[in-house]
Parts: C-alpha cells; sequence; structure tokens
C-alpha cells in the first residue's frame, strides 16, 4: 500500500467517525417532521449559506464539468463558475430567498410539491410536482455516485468503483436517516470548510506546476499549445486562451444558462431558504454563499484549464472523465505534502458528492412521504408514521440511486443530462410567479409545469426520430434553457386569460409580505 493510499484511509476513517456523530448527536432535534425536513426553519446563516453552496457543487463539477470544458475550452470556462456564482447563488438569494421563507413560513410548506397546492389550492399539482421529482433526481443522484468513483478509482486501481460508491452511501445513509436536516447543516458546514481549503491548496498546487509557471505561465503556454498530428480533436492556443471560449461561445452560455438559472426552480436548492431563520441571516447568508461559489466554481474550471498543459496534451485512457483525477495524482503524488494534500483532496470531493445527494434525497423522499403518498390516499397522515416513513425512504433512495450508479445503465444514464433541466424546467415559472404576483391562476400555473415538461419531451421525441437519442442527450442544456423560459413565458400568459377563483385567500397569502 502506497503512502498516498494510507494517508487516504486515515483521512475517510476520521470523516467517517465525525460524520456518524453528527448524525447522532442531530437525532434528538429531528423527531418531528418539521424538525427532519426544514430545521424547524430555524437555521443560521452560515449553514444555510454552506448547505446551498455544497449542495450546488458536487464531485460531478469537478470531476466531470470542470474536466471537460476545461479540456475542451479552455480559460473560457471559468465563466461558468463566475455565472454559477453570480447568478446562481448570488442572484437567487437576493431576489428568491427572503421571499421564499416568508411565503412558505405563512402556507407552512415543507417542500416544492407543499408550497403548489397551498399556494395554488391543488392538490394534483402536488402530485405532479412530486412525480417529477421522483423521476428525475433520483436517477441523477447516481451521476455523483459516477464522478466521486472515478477519482477514487484512479487512487486506488486494485479497489472496484463500487466500494467507494458503497462508502459514500453508507455515510450519507447513516447522518441523513439520524438526523434528517439539521444533521445536514452541520455536515455542510464541515464539508464546506473541507472544499474551500482543499480547493485553495489544490489551486495553489497545480498553478506551482512546472508545465503550468503560475498564472502568467498559464495563460503563455496555452497560448503556445499545440496537439499532436494524431489527435482526433485538434485545439489550438488562441481556442484554448479565448476570454470568451472561442468557437464554444454559444455552448459556453448554454451551460452557464442551465447550470446558473436552473438552480431558480430546483426544489433541492430552494428548500434552503425555507429553513433559514430570519431576515437578518439571509444577509449575511448571501455574502457567505456567493464567496464560497466564487471559491469552489471558479477554482474548479481554472484547475480543470491548466489540464492539456499538467498532462502534456494527452488524454487520459478513461477520456475527459479521467482529466482531473489523472491531473491530481500527476501534481500531488510527489512528497509528503503533496500526499497529505491528496487525501485532503479525496475528503474533499467525498463532501461535495455527500451534500449534493442528501440534498436529493431528502427532497426526493419528501417529495413522496410527504407530498404523494398522503395526496393519493386522501387520508390526513399519522404524524409518526410519516416521520418513519420519510426515514425510511431516505435510506431507500440512497439504496436505489447507489443501484442505479453501479448498473451502467443507458436510460438511466441518459436521464441524468435532462434531469436538471426538466425539473428546473417544470417549476421555475410556477414557483417564481408564485411569490410575486397575486394574479397568477391554479390553470396558469399548471401549464407552466406542463409546458416545461414538453419542451424537453417533445424535442427529445423529435431529435432522436431524426438522428438517435445520443445526439438529443447532447443538446440537453438547450432543452433545459428552453424549457425554463416557456415555463417563465407561459405562467403569466395563461393566467392572463383565465381566472383566480380564490382571490381572496391568495390577498391572505401576500399579507406576508407587509410585516
Amino acid at each position: 500500500m502506497t503512502n498516498a493510499q494510507i494517508y487516504t484511509i486515515i483521512a475517510l476513517c476520521i470523516y467517517a467517525v465525525a460524520m456518524a456523530l453528527i448524525g447522532f448527536i442531530s437525532y434528538g432535534k429531528s423527531k418531528t417532521l418539521d424538525g427532519f425536513l426544514i430545521g424547524g426553519r430555524n437555521v443560521g446563516a452560515w449553514a444555510t449559506a454552506f448547505g446551498y453552496g455544497t449542495a450546488y457543487f458536487s464531485a460531478v463539477v469537478f470531476v466531470g464539468y470542470a474536466g471537460q470544458h476545461g479540456w475542451n475550452i479552455g480559460i473560457g470556462s471559468i465563466w461558468i463558475g463566475i455565472g454559477n456564482a453570480v447568478l446562481g447563488c448570488l442572484l437567487s438569494w437576493l431576489l428568491f430567498a427572503n421571499r421564499t421563507r416568508k411565503m412558505t413560513k405563512k402556507l407552512n410548506a415543507k417542500t416544492m410539491p407543499d408550497y403548489f397546492e397551498k399556494r395554488y389550492a391543488s392538490k394534483g399539482m402536488k402530485i405532479l410536482a412530486a412525480v417529477i421529482i421522483f423521476v428525475f433526481l433520483v436517477p441523477y443522484s447516481a451521476a455523483v455516485y459516477k464522478g466521486l468513483g472515478s477519482l477514487f478509482s484512479a487512487v486506488f486501481p486494485g479497489v472496484e468503483t463500487w466500494v467507494w460508491m458503497l462508502i459514500m452511501a453508507t455515510l450519507t445513509a447513516i447522518y441523513l436517516v439520524a438526523g434528517g436536516y439539521i444533521a445536514t447543516t452541520y455536515t455542510d458546514l464541515i464539508q464546506g470548510i473541507i472544499m474551500i481549503v482543499g480547493v485553495i491548496c489544490l489551486v495553489c498546487a497545480v498553478l506551482s506546476h512546472d508545465a503550468v509557471g503560475g498564472i502568467s505561465g498559464l495563460i503563455e503556454n496555452l497560448k503556445n499549445f499545440q496537439s499532436f498530428p494524431e489527435d482526433p480533436n485538434p485545439i489550438t492556443g488562441k481556442q484554448l486562451t479565448s476570454i470568451f471560449g472561442g468557437s464554444s461561445f454559444k455552448f459556453l452560455c448554454f451551460n452557464i444558462m442551465l447550470t446558473s438559472f436552473g438552480t431558480w426552480g430546483l426544489p433541492q436548492m430552494i428548500g434552503k431558504f425555507y429553513a433559514i431563520k430570519d431576515t437578518a441571516a439571509i444577509k449575511r447568508g448571501t455574502i457567505i454563499s456567493t464567496i464560497f461559489c466564487i471559491v469552489i466554481g471558479c477554482g474548479a474550471y481554472l484547475i480543470g484549464s491548466t489540464s492539456r498543459l499538467v498532462l502534456g496534451g494527452i488524454l487520459p485512457e478513461g477520456g475527459v472523465d479521467s482529466v482531473i483525477p489523472t491531473v491530481l495524482i500527476e501534481v500531488l503524488s510527489g512528497g509528503t505534502l503533496g500526499i497529505i494534500l491528496l487525501a485532503v483532496i479525496m475528503i474533499l470531493l467525498l463532501s461535495a458528492s455527500m451534500s449534493t445527494l442528501e440534498a436529493v434525497v431528502l427532497t426526493s423522499a419528501s417529495a413522496v412521504a410527504v407530498d404523494l403518498i398522503p395526496a393519493v390516499r386522501k387520508k390526513e397522515p399519522n404524524p409518526e408514521k410519516q416521520m418513519l416513513l420519510t426515514r425510511i425512504l431516505c435510506l431507500v433512495f440512497v439504496a436505489c440511486s447507489f443501484i442505479f450508479a453501479t448498473q451502467n445503465i443507458p436510460i438511466i444514464v441518459s436521464l441524468m443530462s435532462f434531469s436538471w433541466g426538466i425539473v428546473s424546467g417544470c417549476f421555475i415559472g410556477p414557483y417564481i410567479w408564485g411569490l410575486f404576483s397575486k394574479k397568477i391562476t391554479k390553470i396558469g400555473a399548471y401549464s407552466g409545469i406542463i409546458a416545461g415538461l414538453l419542451t424537453v419531451g417533445i424535442s427529445t421525441l423529435v431529435i432522436t426520430l431524426n438522428s438517435s437519442f445520443a445526439v438529443a442527450a447532447k443538446c440537453s442544456p438547450e432543452m433545459g434553457v428552453s424549457a425554463m423560459a416557456v415555463s417563465m413565458i407561459v405562467v403569466p400568459l395563461v393566467s392572463a386569460f383565465t381566472k383566480n377563483k380564490e382571490q381572496q385567500r391568495v390577498d391572505k397569502i401576500f399579507e406576508c409580505f407587509n410585516k
């Protein structure tokens, strides 16, 4: 066993014990459904801000997006990190955090489907929203395992990838099932600190590599970069140093819009605003989460943009998904300090993955236990049984996502690329307009959800029939952005031609903003 493997195992054991302790300590504060799902609406600024940021960035961002876009686009890929921080984080907090907290408290809504039911007086909308969450978010969580597994396999080549996936699933299940949202806030805070320290150290290590030569050397060396003659996808130094992505400008724009505006309609992100305790915490949280996203997002894509220099222009055997793992091994494999840092980075990416997984699983489990089953049964649920069911479903969904990830089922893998755009495309219009306008009707909100779903569904069907499903999957960013735009347009448009039958009830809901 190498030193790198020994240090990583020691760090992993310490981390595992810490996460398990947090789960058991938090158990006493999560015995009610309100405490389990939203922490009793009493979560502070730091915990909420770090929870938002860690749910935003998983190992997929580092291993998948940063590796792929940094390799193919170069310096311009950093705009994705900037867009995520400014549009996906800062603007989201400024526009929606306070209004979401106030309205969901007024409605006593604990989940996104619950919000739709109580805002629009529609149990059917609640069921539809819960089904969409279940179908698309559980497969999405499988992508989180993929990113983590490929990285750990690079450090432990003799260990099967599924072993690392199982470790991640087990740790997440222990503290999430035991402590619920309160446990995730504590773990997110620890995970967030690890992520920030790890990314800063990694950026410094990569920039100081001989092939990179610091920031100035990075620009100069990329400018002079030349692909090998046998490279099937040659790239020029001009492309790699183009500030706006060069020939990938359109692709870059759609990815920025999808991964930034997409957070505005994702229930696992918006749910963080339900739990924050007051306006003062929101103001502090806005600053903290934005700084966090700048460091993590820009740091990840900056590392990705150095990959061609560090690896000498040779794409690793595993393709773009192996770019970041190979860079880490190359940069951190020498010396005791580098090996220790490598162990920290491994825990960083484990933390990033677990925080995203916990947010998705909690959202999915609550969608079924709190929203779907009671609505279908048409019977007031027993609080204790509902609490037990929610815990069980958290465990079941962690297991399901693990199984999906290990089976390499093509349809599941393809669903991952659509999930972000579909879920946000369905919910973004009804959610945002429902916060800001009294004139939005139930039919208008329904139309927004269905329009977002059909935009992606019909586009996928047409492209698949004319070309292939693989081609459709490559167009998922454009589809997702289109779905969000359509939803935002359709909701007020249809509402303008339909009547709100319960205007008095809506007026009473909006009184929460007068306080």
